[in-house]
């Protein structure tokens, strides 16, 4: 376990790295994660027990939400003052994520049935 969990932090440390060096707008976690994905493609997938020890973790996912919500109730007041902009932003956002969703299973839908035509 200790061994995947290390794997993991240095793939999340080379993205950092690679961000703050190139001063990139993209989290080092996310070009980190993107690596990872990459070296295990390259792999064949992952071992078991990077396997195992990345289902450990989502099973407490959660937990990563319980600092989110204290900086809400710390900052309550400032997001009260700005609460139309921040149910403005969040309502286009889910319309405009919803949209796209829409449209790219559309578009999938339609080539899956062109393909499965030309068999």
């Amino acid at each position: 376990m200790i061994g995947a969990i290390t794997l993991l932090l240095v793939f999340q440390l080379i993205g950092e790295a690679i961000a703050r060096g190139l001063a990139l707008p993209i989290p080092g976690p996310v070009i980190g994660m993107a690596l990872l994905f990459v070296a295990l493609c390259w792999r064949g997938g992952p071992s078991t027990e990077l396997r195992t020890t990345a289902q450990g973790m989502l099973q407490h996912l959660s937990l990563l939400f319980i600092p989110a919500g204290t900086g809400i109730m710390l900052h309550f007041q400032r997001m009260s003052d700005e609460l139309l902009p921040l149910l403005v932003s969040l309502l286009v956002s889910t319309v405009v994520t919803i949209a796209v969703t829409a449209l790219a299973l559309r578009f999938l839908a339609r080539r899956s049935d062109r393909q499965a035509r030309t068999r």
